[in-house]
């Protein structure tokens, strides 16, 4: 009867601890902020859904120079595989997460030697235990042992499975983050190649400006000798030849440095870049269509990326939350002890199994779990205030892009005029010139203006393919 109080005065204080445990266990109350996902309705005037970012790759650069240098990068791009081991890892933490809530079993084996003193508790049991009659226990003593243990915490509160949606929405994000690496990958290996193109282009004017100024210098040296003009017109001359020759190095040097951007980004050691001789002249605007803002969220893979971090926030403060309540836990075991090998397998004498649970609920300096849970909700802010810049900052690059291609239109449409008079304007005035009707610094001046015209309209133009470049990245366009 005394064993039977022992029990139930144990059991009722267990039931008041736990009773404290769980009446104390006050969840503090945090600041929370829903998402703001309000977009708007279009980016321009009669908008409609058409969208650029339906297009492959390969269908919105229709290159096949272009193709080749692209395909080259999704395979050997160093930044790319980076992410792809990012992914890799972010898979083996979900398998990490999934064997959290289920049993965990070991098997283990032991072996030992135990000599205690005779004049001790242990050594007086030792003393009058006899496993065989006429025989004393051996000494010293050994220890042998082979077993199976088990442990598995039961997740009643849902915070081990909530661990694992957590580590497969990020799993998701990395596959997301992967997309937009690679869409940005693509549209710098297009900036770049585009920049290549215009600054052959600026060459081949350079050169041909060159020829230009060395009729131009010719003429004014017979103009010398002619006694019409001065030493003080052959100096000019031959000084804005001399410094053409020198811009057409820089732009050499700017190629070669272009060109190995690109290498770099496909992996590779310097090596000329091939591309057609005429793209940059053949190239003409392609058909803008951005859609609407909305499909954004589906269209732009940072977007999505924010999206999915947002989710496994909120599942880390679940997560979190779950540490305020109790946890149970089972374990298990069962094997083989003995002193001897002759008795290792002896049943039931050498048999030796235990079951056991526990129930554990904080009680007292909760504030480890209180600073985590408050963390927690710290970082599900972050994410949702990550997603709305992501998505505002999305929205306004498509509608820069747009606003670029319109004005580049418009202005390339003027410069073009420009160029056409100035050029035209260099044959007028070399004509005045040899007939003394115009000076030699018209000449010279009227030379410099075209050619500068000309490296603005080539400008202009780089700057309308790299905004088309653009459009297409901003709408989330390349991954697929």
């Amino acid at each position: 009867m005394i064993k039977v109080y022992k029990y139930l005065g144990l059991a009722a204080a267990v039931v008041l601890i736990l009773s404290a445990g769980l009446t104390g266990c006050k969840i503090p109350e945090l600041a929370t902020r829903s998402t703001n996902t309000t977009l708007p309705e279009t980016f321009q005037q009669g908008g409609d859904s058409s969208n650029i970012a339906n297009l492959t790759w390969r269908e919105f650069f229709g290159d096949p120079y272009l193709q080749a240098l692209i395909d080259t990068a999704l395979k050997n791009n160093q930044e790319l595989n980076i992410v792809l081991q990012e992914i890799e890892m972010s898979r083996n933490d979900i398998r990490i997460r999934k064997g959290e809530y289920l049993p965990f079993v070991n098997i283990g084996a032991a072996a030992g030697v135990d000599k205690v003193a005779r004049y001790t508790n242990i050594g007086a049991m030792e003393a009058t235990t006899d496993i065989k009659p006429g025989k004393e226990m051996p000494e010293p003593l050994t220890d042998l042992a082979l077993g199976v243990n088990a442990e598995w915490e039961l997740d009643i509160w849902h915070k081990l499975h909530n661990a694992k949606k957590a580590a497969v929405k990020r799993y998701l994000s990395s596959i997301e983050g992967k997309h937009f690496v690679m869409t940005h990958l693509i549209a710098e290996i297009a900036s770049a190649y585009y920049e290549l193109l215009a600054l052959d282009n600026e060459l081949a004017i350079v050169k041909r400006n060159i020829g230009i100024q060395a009729d131009a210098l010719e003429i004014v040296k017979l103009q010398k000798e002619a006694t019409r003009v001065t030493e003080l017109a052959v100096q000019k001359f031959e000084a804005e030849v001399l410094k053409t020759r020198s811009l057409q190095f820089e732009i050499e040097q700017e190629i070669i440095e272009t060109e190995n951007k690109i290498n770099f980004l496909l992996a590779r050691y310097p090596q000329r870049v091939s591309r057609p001789s005429q793209a940059f002249e053949a190239w003409v605007p392609g058909t803008v269509a951005a859609g609407v803002p909305a499909q954004l969220l589906s269209h732009r893979p940072d977007v999505r990326q924010a999206e999915q971090d947002l989710d496994a926030a909120k599942l880390d403060v679940s997560v979190a939350r779950a540490q305020f309540y109790p946890s149970i836990k089972l374990s298990a075991s069962v094997g083989y002890r003995a002193f001897n090998p002759a008795y290792f397998l002896k049943t039931p004498e050498s048999l030796l199994y235990s079951l056991a649970g526990d129930l554990i609920a904080p009680l007292v300096n909760k504030n480890a779990i209180k600073a985590e849970y408050s963390n927690a909700n710290a970082r599900q802010l972050q994410a949702v205030f990550r997603y709305e810049r992501t998505v505002l900052n999305a929205c306004t690059e498509v509608i820069n892009q747009l606003a670029g291609i319109h004005n580049l239109q418009s202005s390339f449409d003027l410069r073009s005029k420009q160029v056409e008079a100035l050029t035209r304007s260099i044959d007028i005035s070399n004509d005045l010139f040899k007939s003394a009707r115009a000076d030699y610094m018209e000449v010279l001046l009227t030379q410099r203006d075209a050619l500068e015209s000309k490296f603005e309209l080539t400008e202009i133009k780089k700057q309308q393919m790299l905004s088309y470049v653009g459009l297409y990245h901003a709408l989330g366009g390349g991954w697929q």
